[in-house]
């Protein structure tokens, strides 16, 4: 597919769920503030560093694009994972593992909470048994701003909500309904629980109609108060604030990659190296990738370079929009090095430390100093352990 062809798809600047198409096939489902600028979006030159050689391939395979507007972001982050869980297409699910999907659970209690779980933590069995469960969700930071909104329409209990007839922190500001203190029966709260689960099911318009008929009851019977906080309800869904996740939207166009990479050894022996992510100012740790490195000796440009070469044969993982090594110049021009006999442009930096192996400086652009110490760090901590874990077995290479 190419650029041009998008205009006869007629893509509004609405928010709304996209799907990439191979005649009837679905490649891929994505969601967005503006269709049209997102869907336009992947027809930049540079998508292959910012989104990575699987999603350049399905753009040769597409040969259409569809749409569903809906009222607000936040609707679209919902109907996007309904539409994922529903159509599971093939570049999605090769574009991240499933294990680090997000997934937000109703727990099967009394008072059922609502938790975000990782698709690795449901693989093995949560530690509770789930009366329902919602996803996969791709944006972990925006489904965290989601429930924030969702949870200001319909408050819930969460982990921090305790069974003691007391009132928890949430309790005492609006968004949690008190089971915690008896402040609601077990009725009335499963009640929350199924509007929770029609609006996960984006099926807004069923839960509007639900809400309307449970409005009009609530005032026959003459329970005016009741009757105006399921009014002010339905406003609210009409209405919705999402702000917040409209910066979040923005912010992560093709999600800004950063990989970090050290080098861990004893005096040159048992050498391995490893390969840290932060996406969207996140860790991700499903991203992770560990190196034996084959060279073995005490040479961490070497090892570096090695690591690298390795790294980028893997043509399938998504590229990086900045590379974080650990030392100075020559770690920089290691990597720099391996990107050019490459022909890829990807910004390099490096974390220097102090005696006490603390960060001293970043060489480089620091536009990204949060991500990048964080980054780094959690490198440091992943080699060492991964080298200590491999001396324990007395692995050698």
């Amino acid at each position: 597919m190419r650029s041009q062809d998008l205009n006869k798809f007629k893509l509004p600047d609405t928010p709304g769920v996209y799907f990439f198409q191979k005649g009837k096939e679905i490649l891929y489902i994505g969601k967005a503030t503006s269709l049209k600028d997102r869907v336009k979006s992947y027809f930049a030159r540079d998508i292959l560093l910012t989104r990575g050689p699987l999603i350049e391939k399905m753009l040769v395979e597409a040969n259409r694009v569809k749409f569903v507007e809906t009222d607000s972001v936040l609707e679209a982050l919902i109907h996007e994972a309904y539409e994922i869980k529903k159509n599971q297409p093939f570049y999605n699910s090769k574009e991240k593992d499933d294990k680090s999907y997000n997934y937000v659970v109703a727990t099967k209690e009394s008072f059922p909470k609502i938790l975000i779980e990782r698709g690795r933590s449901l693989e093995y069995g949560l530690p509770r048994e789930a009366l329902a469960k919602w996803g996969p969700f791709p944006h972990g930071a925006e489904l965290k701003e989601a429930l924030k909104i969702i949870r200001k329409i319909f408050p819930y209990r969460d982990e921090k909500c305790k069974l003691i007839n007391k009132p928890c922190f949430n309790a005492q500001i609006g968004l949690c309904p008190g089971p915690c203190a008896g402040w609601i029966s077990k009725k009335d709260y499963r009640k929350i629980i199924s509007h929770i689960k029609l609006f996960f099911e984006a099926k807004k318009p069923k839960l509007i109609k639900s809400l309307e008929k449970e409005m009009k009851t609530l005032a026959k019977l003459h329970k005016f108060e009741e009757a105006n906080k399921v009014k002010k309800q339905i406003f609210a869904l009409d209405h919705i604030q999402d702000v917040a996740l409209i910066k979040n939207d923005f912010e992560s166009e093709a999600n800004f990659r950063i990989e970090a990479y050290d080098i861990a050894h004893l005096s040159g022996k048992d050498v391995v190296g490893v390969m840290t992510v932060v996406s969207d100012g996140e860790l991700d740790k499903s991203q992770y990738r560990k190196f034996k490195i084959r060279i073995n000796k005490n040479d961490d440009t070497g090892n570096l370079r090695e690591m690298l070469t390795r790294r980028f044969n893997h043509s399938e993982w998504k590229f990086p929009n900045l590379i974080v090594v650990d030392g100075g110049r020559g770690q920089i021009n290691a990597a720099k090095e391996v990107l050019k006999l490459r022909s890829l442009e990807v910004s390099v930096v490096s974390v220097v430390k102090d005696e006490r192996h603390k960060a001293r400086e970043i060489v480089g652009s620091k536009e990204y100093a949060r991500e990048i110490l964080l980054a780094n760090a959690e490198a440091h901590c992943f080699a060492i352990n991964y080298h200590r874990k491999l001396r324990g077995k007395g692995f050698r290479i």
